[in-house]
């Protein structure tokens, strides 16, 4: 049988102990003592409360280890991702060489047909990434906003505008907003505030 706290939030818990906690203070006033159903009920709610919050304490501990490791493997998950897709891209060249080389279309096994295959359309084969003008690449680059508006207030306007184009992410740099502020600067759409967070001892 699920628990209070499995079943009850904490708001649902705080309000049953204080409509349990007028009840008995309305029944001692009334009666001299209140029901043992009544004061077992409130221990029962108030055991409950000590575990709810147990629960919430070890759901965030567990969910910022989580974050934790997901941060911390972010680069070496990408640095795999493509090691796997040059493994990936070799064996296909190796079996492409064999089918190739032997006048093959395809050869069969239990669950896979490997075939070659023509393209419907040209593709690239980079044989040096180093050599590859910066002209035909993309560039992915993170920027400090001050650098950013800087380099467009000094492009021609119609270049400034191709370059704001291509932007696919952006977010608002908190210390940099942080420090406008301490110099008495207005920051539209941002404010800096003392707020309050949740700590779990």
């Amino acid at each position: 049988m699920a628990s209070i706290a499995e079943t009850s939030s904490l708001f649902e818990i705080d309000v049953e102990l204080d409509g349990l906690l007028e009840e008995i203070e309305g029944q001692v006033e009334s009666e001299g003592q209140a029901a043992e159903d009544l004061v077992a009920r409130f221990q029962q709610f108030c055991e409950a409360h000590g575990e709810k919050v147990d629960r919430i304490g070890r759901f965030v501990r567990i969910m910022e280890a989580r974050e934790r490791y997901c941060r911390s493997e972010s680069a070496r998950l990408a640095d795999r991702a493509r090691a796997a897709a040059g493994k990936v891209e070799r064996t296909k060249n190796m079996v492409l060489y064999y089918l190739l080389s032997r006048d093959l279309k395809k050869i069969e096994g239990y669950q896979f047909t490997l075939r070659a295959q023509k393209n419907s359309q040209d593709s690239v084969r980079i044989t040096d990434e180093t050599a590859v003008p910066k002209c035909y690449s993309t560039i992915v680059a993170r920027i400090d906003g001050v650098v950013w508006e800087r380099i467009l207030s000094m492009l021609p306007e119609e270049l400034a505008k191709s370059l704001e184009s291509s932007v696919q992410e952006a977010w608002p740099d908190n210390d940099a907003i942080k420090a406008a502020v301490a110099q008495n600067e207005f920051v539209p759409g941002a404010e800096v505030r003392r707020g309050t967070h949740l700590r779990v001892a």
